[in-house]
């Protein structure tokens, strides 16, 4: 079982007696689910809700250094990682019985925020925010897929589960975590707390995208650096289609973070990388949102593929939340499925964590999670070591067959969840993960964003890799005889 560092609070009387009582205000003619919520009566205790940025890691090194979430900082005085720390004392007022029939009454409604599956949990990742300040296109809520036929056929596990968190705005799963940031920008300018011109980001594709959508909905002017010629098409496009100043350069995505930070630094742009905690507390939900996915049961393990090293994290930080107020009795134990060919934290992690080396990452399908020197590795670690994970690569045609294989039996994967695929794979071979284990992939993206990877492989087009599951069309000349033939030896007619 994992280790979780901290017990448990003891919930007081009004926390287990407390009734939910969120009951949706109707929208009037002529006025809109926002004015509707204005007139929302709130939680009772919902004033003493506060959260603030403290040094990552203060839970286990008690600091005194702390900063209000309106401040514009993005690193401790030591030039550390900060973390957004919330008043679980005030959260725990509540009993867990409370915050599940919550949380459990807002999902799939269209109630202003609420029916976002990230400000569904509002009180748990934003509290003091107004709700006219939340920019959100009720992103979260993400199908959590039982993957039967591939569990069973494939790998002999009757309760494979995958989180599918690319079917989201933008398709992918940063769409959760930049609601939260965006919003956070949309509340300090409209209040005139900062001189924010715009918010910027370094990406690999996801990010950007995600970036955009948020401040073209906000109507904030949005920049990204992306590295020339490595992401897809259809990556690129969105940020251009959203009207960002989109700056192609000449490098990979860590020389386009080292510019992003110094530009930040000197420029009123806002870093909208997972180096600000804030995107965390928004992607942290989903880990909130599986749980209650399965009526609130833990699954024995979740599998997220890691580039920079922010999701796993924030995954952990949703179940510790949960385990923290008592809405779940254990943790899941964590799995980081790295892409080969950009893998620092597996080489640390064979290593016993002896040393951490940044690297020179290489070209990988996964190209979303081509990372040489992630910014959350200290996060990622933390993550691991506190659930008994476990780190796992895979090669380049490892991670494509496994997609493949996988798309077979009705998914659509993007590479990424393919890296994770691959790792499950590897687990069971093992007989690490059993065949009755609950097991959760995390989707990070939908495979339509990474057609061109796709069409490569089941064209047989990649040099060095076997596509051992291509599936090619078949030409036939235009007369019945010739379609009969194919079909015949295709299915054994």
């Amino acid at each position: 079982m994992a280790h979780v560092g901290s017990k448990r609070k003891v919930h007081g009387r009004r926390g287990r007696n407390a009734r939910v009582t969120t009951k949706a205000t109707s929208v009037a003619p002529g006025s809109d689910i926002k004015t509707a919520a204005r007139k929302r009566v709130p939680m009772d205790k919902a004033h003493l809700f506060d959260a603030k940025y403290v040094p990552f890691g203060s839970s286990k090194s008690p600091s005194s250094e702390s900063y209000d979430l309106d401040q514009v900082i993005y690193r401790t005085a030591e030039g550390k990682l900060l973390d957004v720390e919330h008043d679980m004392e005030a959260l725990s007022i509540y009993g867990p019985k409370y915050w599940k029939a919550l949380f459990d009454e807002r999902v799939g409604k269209t109630s202003w925020p609420y029916g976002s599956g990230v400000w569904s949990k509002k009180e748990w990742v934003l509290p003091k925010i107004a709700d006219d300040d939340i920019v959100s296109m009720f992103e979260g809520n993400s199908n959590l897929f039982w993957a039967e036929r591939f569990g069973k056929e494939v790998l002999g596990m009757k309760d494979l589960w995958v989180k599918q968190c690319g079917n989201s705005h933008t398709g992918s799963f940063k769409d959760l975590g930049m609601t939260v940031l965006v919003s956070q920008v949309n509340r300090l300018r409209k209040n005139n707390l900062s001189n924010i011109a715009a918010v910027g980001c370094a990406s690999t594709g996801d990010t950007s995208a995600a970036l955009s959508a948020y401040c073209a909905a906000a109507g904030i002017p949005a920049v990204v650096f992306l590295p020339a010629d490595k992401i897809s098409l259809a990556q690129l496009v969105q940020p251009i289609a959203n009207g960002a100043l989109v700056l192609s350069i000449d490098t990979d995505f860590d020389g386009c973070m080292r510019l992003i930070r110094d530009v930040t630094s000197e420029m009123p742009i806002y870093l909208a990388n997972s180096m600000n905690s804030l995107r965390l507390e928004g992607q942290k939900t989903a880990a909130v949102e599986i749980c209650q996915q399965f009526d609130w049961q833990v699954p024995d393990w979740v599998i997220i593929p890691g580039g920079n090293l922010g999701n796993i994290y924030a995954f952990y930080k949703g179940f510790k939340m949960c385990y923290d107020l008592g809405l779940i009795d254990r943790l899941p134990r964590m799995v980081c499925a790295q892409a080969r060919n950009a893998n620092p934290l597996y080489l640390a992690y064979e290593q016993g964590w002896d040393n951490f080396e940044p690297m020179q990452a290489k070209k990988t399908f996964a190209s979303a999670i081509q990372i040489g020197d992630p910014v959350s590795k200290d996060r990622a670690i933390v993550a691991i070591e506190e659930t008994n994970g476990i780190v796992v690569d895979a090669s380049e045609e490892e991670l494509m067959d496994a997609a493949a294989r996988a798309d077979l039996t009705g998914m659509f994967n993007c590479p990424h969840t393919g890296v994770a695929l691959a790792a499950l794979i590897k687990l069971r071979e093992k007989g690490v993960i059993g065949q009755n284990d609950r097991t959760v992939v995390v989707s990070t993206a939908h495979g339509l964003k990474f057609t061109q990877s796709k069409v490569a492989y089941h064209s047989k087009e990649v040099e060095g890799l076997g596509c051992k599951y291509a599936n090619p069309p078949v030409s036939v000349s235009e007369n019945i005889g010739s379609v009969m033939d194919v079909l015949k030896q295709r299915f054994n007619i």
